[in-house]
């Protein structure tokens, strides 16, 4: 009778261990594989603005920032900057082509603040300038606007510099032509006097 029960409680710990087996084997086979590390490799954003953004300059940033625009983007240093899929990217132009750049060659007041920072002080002064958009005394630029207003100021400087050449030119022409009066007087007064001395 001893070895019966004995023998009944070896097969069921045999069985239990067959059923923990299988058990087990499910389990392995239903876990996902370890996780793979993945390499992204970014390509340069390709963001064209239909119309240039205005930018504004907070006075606690020091440098100029886009506003009312989908994507973050700074003026600094002659340089626009695009904040793109969590990295910088820089251009001369605020339509691109733009051109990766690590953040420690950002300029120091960019990388002085978090973008979150940026952007707080970027909303904050841009609401100031809707407020008061005719009689805004901060410094802000509209890059389009601001290249014709250049060209223009150029126009204007190279008329204003022909108009001097041309006033010059006539006066230096006036001054010539009244020598040239002057000095016919002379000779004739010479030719008077050596005409009486020989008399």
């Amino acid at each position: 009778m001893k070895k019966s029960v004995l023998f009944f409680a070896l097969a069921a710990i045999a069985a239990a261990s067959a059923a923990q087996a299988e058990v087990d084997v499910s389990v392995r086979i239903g876990t996902p594989p370890p996780p793979q590390h993945r390499v992204i490799v970014s390509s340069p954003p390709s963001v064209y603005f239909e119309a240039a953004p205005l930018f504004i300059a907070p006075s606690r940033l020091g440098f100029y920032v886009g506003v009312d625009t989908p994507y973050d983007i700074i003026f600094d240093s002659d340089y626009f900057y695009l904040y793109y899929s969590n990295s910088w990217h820089r251009s001369s132009h605020h339509n691109g082509p733009w051109v990766e750049v690590p953040y420690r060659n950002l300029p120091p007041g960019i990388r002085k603040h978090r973008i979150e920072q940026i952007r707080s002080y970027r909303d904050r002064e841009y609401r100031v300038y809707r407020t008061d958009r005719d009689h805004y005394r901060g410094r802000h630029f509209r890059p389009d606007r601001e290249r014709k207003e250049e060209m223009k100021q150029e126009r204007r400087y190279e008329k204003e510099e022909w108009k001097d050449e041309r006033r010059r030119d006539k006066e230096e022409w006036k001054d010539e032509k009244r020598r040239d009066k002057e000095d016919r007087k002379e000779e004739k007064r010479d030719r008077k006097q050596h005409g009486h001395g020989r008399d």
